[in-house]
């Protein structure tokens, strides 16, 4: 059994460079890789191309990144609650690929399983299809959307094992699953890190030859967009 562990998250990405592309799972604030952003945040690398569902908020997530202009393109489903975002891609400022949700996650799967490309009904007649492929199959047109390239896929399980055997816990199974093995090297940062063998392989995830490195993560402070609560009676 091939042993991922690596000691920390400067390790883990100690050989990311300006001008990479990353991907990062999570879907709002649940599930992100919280030690991985703040560590690109750190290293203060430029000119980064961004795959992820949403980026954050404003002081949060990959809203820390836009906030210090690290982030050159950013390719989501939605600008979400972040301001930054929405200020710097309506400036023209940030270079941004909105892409339906349904086909960013199918993306993200196709270069998972080695496909170079899909065919989605998604976007068809809109903006989204321009100067793309498109093709008719039982009469219904469809767009061809390539699949990502990506130089590392970020990640957060709530469990891990030392061979890189992933679960995950909630809303974080949105992309977090379908973003390892999506990209030439895929970083895990996980809650708790056990033994090989510890975790019940019927709830295990993603197997871990998608994963390639992975860390016990830490201080992890799981915020949440937009909380709501009942008023006393």
């Amino acid at each position: 059994m091939i042993i991922k562990t690596v000691d920390n998250v400067q390790d883990a990405l100690k050989d990311a460079k300006d001008g990479m592309t990353f991907m990062l799972g999570g879907f709002g604030l649940s599930g992100i890789p919280e030690n991985a952003i703040s560590e690109l945040v750190r290293l203060n690398l430029k000119n980064l191309t961004c795959i992820s569902n949403n980026a954050g908020v404003d002081d949060f997530g990959l809203g820390q990144l836009l906030h210090k202009k690290q982030i050159d393109k950013m390719v989501s489903s939605y600008v979400g609650e972040n301001a930054i975002f929405e200020k710097q891609m309506l400036s023209g400022e940030l270079d941004v690929e909105l892409i339906p949700q349904g086909t960013l996650a199918a993306r993200c799967q196709a270069a998972q399983q080695g496909f170079p490309a899909i065919y989605t009904p998604a976007g068809y007649g809109t903006e989204v299809a321009q100067g793309k492929e498109t093709r008719e199959f039982d009469g219904k047109m469809y767009v061809l959307e390539e699949a990502f390239k990506a130089d590392f896929a970020f990640v957060k399980a709530w469990k891990g094992d030392k061979a890189g055997n992933l679960i995950f816990k909630g809303t974080a199974r949105n992309f977090n699953p379908v973003m390892c093995g999506s990209a030439k090297i895929t970083v895990a940062e996980v809650e708790e890190l056990v033994e090989p063998g510890e975790l019940d392989p019927n709830h295990i995830h993603i197997p871990g030859i998608l994963v390639q490195r992975i860390f016990q993560g830490k201080n992890y402070e799981k915020r949440i967009e937009q909380r709501t609560v009942r008023q006393k009676a």
